[in-house]
Parts: C-alpha cells; structure tokens; sequence
C-alpha cells in the first residue's frame, strides 16, 4: 500500500531516483508541518506589500487630527490614493481584498473538503502570486485606475482564500489531539513569519520602486507553489498510515498479529473503513450547528478585525506618529512593524501551550484578549515617548492580540471539525475551517476600513475600536468559557 501511495506522488515520478526509504509517521508528520509552514507564510508574505507601499501611495496625513493640514501634502503620493480622499480609497482597497477574501473562504471551504487539497492549494498560491505580481506591474505601466488595483484586490483574495482550509485541513489530518494546541501554536507562527518576511522584503526593495514591493513577494509564493505541488502528502492514510486521531481504536492486540502474519491486518481494514464513513463530506449549515462553531466564529470576527487592522495600517501608523519627537522614514517605519509580529509569534506559541496544559482554549483565548485591552492603551498613550518603550509596548500588544487569534484559528478550528459528535469526520476540517476563519475574514475586512475612516479623526478614536472589538470578542468566548470552568471544578 505504502509503494503504491509512493509512486503518486508528483515528486517521484518526475525524479524517480529520489524514492526515499521507508520512513516514519513522525517523519511525514514533520514534512507537511513544514511544508504547510511554508506555503501559508508565503501567502502571508505576499498578502503584507499594500500595508508597507501605503505610505507612498497615500497622502501624508496629520497624525493629530487637530492639526490644521498642509494642502500640498495631499498632492504627494501615487493618483488615484492622493488627494484628500487617498485614505478613504486605501481603506477601500483593503475593503475589496478582504470581502472578497472572506466570502471566497466559505466556497474554499466547500471546495476543498470535495476535491484533492494539495492540487486545490497549488492552484491558490499560483493565482495568488500572479495577481500580486499585476498589481505591481501597475508602477511600471503608469496605471492611476482606481479600478485595476480594487479589481486586481478583489480576484487576488479569492485565491488567497484557498490557502486557509487546505493547511489546516491537512495538517488535521495528520495530527492527533494530543499537545495539538501547542503544536498547532508553533505552526501557525507561519502568520507571523510571513508578515515579518513579507515586511523585510517589500520594505527593503520599496527604494526601487514600490512595484518591486508586489513582484518579489509574488514570485515567492509561486516558488513555494511548485514545492507544495512536488512533495505535499495530503493524508497519513495515502501514505500506508492510520490516522493518528484515531490510534486508540488502532492498537494492534495479539489478534492483529496474527492477523498480520496472514496477510490480513486489521488496521487496513480500519482505513478503508474510515475512508468509507469519511466520505461524505458535511454541509454547511450543519457545520454551522456543531457545538462551539458559531461562539468561536463570532469571536474571530472582532479578534481578526483587531489584528487585521495592525496588519494594515500599523506601518503607516508608525510613519505618522513621532516617536521621541522624531518621524521615521518609509522602510524603518515598515521594518518596526515587524515587532507586532514577533510578538505575535510567541504570544501563538504560548496560548496553545497554555490551551493544551490546562485544557481549556476558551479560558485561554479570555485570558488573552481581555489582558490585550490595556496593553494596546498604554501603545497608544506611552509608545511615542521612547523607541524602547514603542518596541517593549508593541511587542506586547502583538503577543496579546495574536494569542488567541492563532489559537482560534488553528487547535480550535481542528478541535471542532473532527469532534466526537461528528463521529471524528475529518471530511469537515476545512469546511468548519472556512467557517471560522471565513467569518473572522468579514471582520477583518471592517477594521481596516474603518480605520482609513477613523484615523482622519485621530488615531485616539481608532485604538478606542480596537479596544472595544476586544471587548465584544471576549463576551462570545464566556459561556464556553463558563462550561470549562464547570468541567474542571466538576474533575471531569
């Protein structure tokens, strides 16, 4: 079975010399982790440029909205985002990526638990990279159509709405529930890493023109695409593996031994029996009224709004708000952003170590959120006093905000989509995927358009949303959280 799930594999029949010799499920464990590491990060790289070219498109705005403007400052830029109106239509521009990126995460979704994920992947990573790469050959054909670059965003998040539900789909597939939170925590580091990448990248070609912000991160992911296509493993199962969710069902007694000698192991039979119960995939309505869906969906669209907004607009934040008296330039501005991100990582790490130690991810996710609602007033309030204290203060507000955002995203979305009330269906992992991270996706597409609005008025009335998204997402989180409380109080 093994030798015939090897020579499908694309890899192998183009370079047949590179058959490996028998491995272990950890080692094909840690391949697709890695693998499914590299390709979201590369779709995170790419997805990072508008937020980083946006202080060059844009006019130069007052960051104290009492300030009285300087017309000629809203004449800089690149036409049609100067002018008074430019950070309305950056907003705007994010608004058309990111609905049309949530709306495409619920049909992703859909998709992908119907057909082959890896081939649906490819397909993502290769439109995402190519409508990346158009929207900054814009710089060179002298393009100011307020058009090309929404409608080049709109069709670019449908692909990048693929990426999602197929890597957590897969990576589900391959690991079981143990230590899944912190696994899954570190995995998903891959947010971060690509935003960080994505921001040195566009950040140090941007002197050359902001095309080359778009064309690089672009031609990354398309790289990547052909690695993904070459050696992805979709299923342990493809591979002559059970699933590891299901190894205690699998234990092979003396019986199967036995069995084994003969030539007839129960553990084939097993397989062929989940793939059979498993192949139905579930709908979407009935995804929806799995316990738990609606409350952490619901709660990723304040959460994703938050950090989403951070994603987008923080570099330009920075370059408009002095720190110590002094304004930054464009690429040291987008370089600082990064720190939000790293921060971000551990905070990721650090839930779902927290999240698998105490079992509890509503608890965590809490925990986090309502801990991030004071550390993003003191960023606002101290962060311009030192760079020490902006770097410090924007760390933190990264670890808190992306804490629960990574956890919801990844651990929790597998948790629900292969819980015991449906029957261990691995078939919805990506459709409950889509579901969550869909619903957070309409949120995200809010918060940075409210914040080309809000920032006009002060960056005061914008951290003032963030804070109260906050708020809203916590509240979704407490009777799940209530219930955890009861569970462990009760010793079960």
């Amino acid at each position: 079975m093994q030798s015939e799930s090897l020579s499908q594999t694309p890899a192998l029949k183009l370079f047949p010399g590179l058959k490996p010799p028998h491995k272990t499920l950890l080692f094909h464990q840690i391949c697709v982790l890695v693998i499914t590491f590299l390709a979201y990060a590369s779709f995170h790289a790419s997805r990072k440029p508008p937020s980083i070219v946006k202080s060059v498109l844009g006019p130069t705005v007052p960051s104290n909205a009492t300030q009285v403007p300087i017309l000629s400052s809203y004449d800089t830029g690149w036409p049609p985002f100067n002018g008074t109106q430019g950070t309305y239509r950056l907003g705007e521009l994010d608004l058309a990526f990111l609905t049309s990126y949530s709306v495409g995460m619920y049909l992703a979704g859909h998709i992908g638990d119907r057909i082959d994920l890896r081939l649906f992947l490819v397909f993502g990573m290769m439109g995402s990279g190519f409508f990346t790469i158009l929207f900054g050959l814009g710089y060179w054909l002298n393009v100011h159509a307020l058009g090309f670059f929404v409608g080049v965003q709109i069709v670019c998040g449908v692909f990048q709405s693929i990426g999602w539900p197929c890597v957590v789909a897969v990576v589900g597939n391959w690991l079981g529930e143990s230590k899944r939170g912190l696994i899954m925590g570190v995995w998903n580091s891959h947010t971060s890493v690509g935003n960080i990448i994505g921001s040195v990248v566009a950040s140090g070609v941007l002197e050359f023109g902001w095309g080359w912000s778009f064309v690089v991160p672009g031609l990354l992911i398309i790289l990547v695409a052909i690695l993904v296509f070459l050696f992805l493993v979709v299923s342990p199962e493809s591979m002559g593996f059970v699933h590891p969710g299901m190894d205690i069902e699998m234990s092979v007694d003396t019986k199967n031994v036995e069995n084994l000698k003969k030539g007839e192991s129960e553990e084939t039979k097993l397989i062929e029996s989940d793939n059979s119960d498993t192949s139905s995939a579930i709908g979407f309505l009935e995804a929806w009224k799995l316990p738990g869906v609606a409350s952490f969906a619901f709660c990723l669209f304040f959460s994703k709004l938050v950090a989403y907004t951070f994603l987008y607009w923080l570099p330009y934040y920075i370059k408009h708000t002095a720190v110590a008296g002094v304004h930054m330039s464009h690429k040291t501005a987008g370089l600082l952003s990064t720190i939000f991100d790293m921060g971000g990582v551990l905070g990721g790490i650090t839930a779902g170590f927290i999240s698998d130690l105490i079992e509890a991810r509503a608890i965590t996710s809490i925990l986090f959120l309502f801990l991030s609602m004071p550390t993003l007033a003191l960023y606002r309030i101290f962060g311009s006093l030192s760079m020490l204290m902006n770097i410090i203060l924007m760390f933190l507000s990264g670890f808190l905000v992306n804490g629960p955002y990574s956890l919801i995203t990844t651990a929790v979305a597998a948790d629900l989509g292969t819980q015991s009330v449906n029957d261990r269906n691995s078939r919805a992992l990506a459709t409950v995927t889509a579901i969550i991270d869909g619903t957070g996706s309409v949120g995200a597409a809010l918060g940075p358009l409210l914040a080309g609005y809000i920032s006009t008025r002060g960056w005061n009335s914008v951290f003032f949303m963030l804070i109260l998204s906050i708020f809203f997402a916590g509240l979704f989180l407490i009777r799940i959280a209530r219930t955890e409380i009861r569970e462990k109080l009760s010793g079960k």
